[in-house]
């Protein structure tokens, strides 16, 4: 299977990890790629050259992961979902798609606690994307229009709510509620997810 921006991805974070975890500066590496919402509008006393710029950080925090369970559970999820949608998406859109949910994570974190001095990382928000789309893509469950609001926006109104929930009961069930740090990221990729599937698919087929 030809899939190269999800095959492209998963190696990059897998050697990123490695790499890090071979040169023991993990910790280095979250800090200064990492995102953390309370860099926003200021400056954190830091050694010059070794914070990235924040606008960069949604993105290479989706490369870094904390440990090889993290790691693994998301490649998992990445591999098995990412390549049954690159095939009908194509890879433009799939790279798209990524980057859009990995702003989009991070964007919601933000707004979630914007003081924040918590450092996020990881695929959460990148692979929410997927899901979404991969729902409203391959889901067969029929739903029907309530009112002017088309049928397929009910049914990714249904998600979103659904799958916020199962994160917020996470978070609540880990004792850390509306402040645990994956909650909000894997809300905004989906969210980001939901909004582009369409438009993505017309991009994809030149508006068919």
């Amino acid at each position: 299977m030809r899939t190269p921006v999800i095959n492209g991805y998963a190696l990059a974070c897998t050697l990123l990890f490695v790499l890090l975890a071979l040169t023991g500066t993990e910790q280095q590496a979250f800090v200064g790629a990492g995102f953390i919402p309370g860099r926003f509008g200021s400056e954190l006393i830091a050694p010059p050259g070794t914070l990235l710029p924040f606008a960069l950080t949604p993105l290479t925090a989706a490369f870094l992961h904390s440990g090889i369970l993290h790691l693994g559970f998301n490649l998992v999820v990445l591999l098995f979902i990412g390549r049954q949608l690159e095939q009908p998406l194509g890879a433009s859109a799939t790279a798209f798609l990524l980057v859009a949910g990995a702003y989009a994570g991070a964007f919601a974190q933000w707004l979630a606690d914007p003081r924040s001095l918590i450092v996020m990382i990881g695929a959460s928000g990148a692979i929410s994307a997927l899901i979404a789309v991969y729902a409203l893509i391959f889901s067969r469950t029929k739903t029907a229009a309530i009112g002017p609001i088309p049928s397929h926006w009910v049914r990714a109104l249904w998600l979103a709510a659904a799958w916020i929930g199962v994160q917020l009961l996470l978070g609540f069930a880990g004792g850390a509620g509306f402040g645990n740090i994956a909650i909000w990221a894997h809300v905004g990729g989906f969210l980001a997810g939901l909004v582009l599937a369409r438009p993505l698919l017309r991009w994809r087929f030149k508006g068919r």
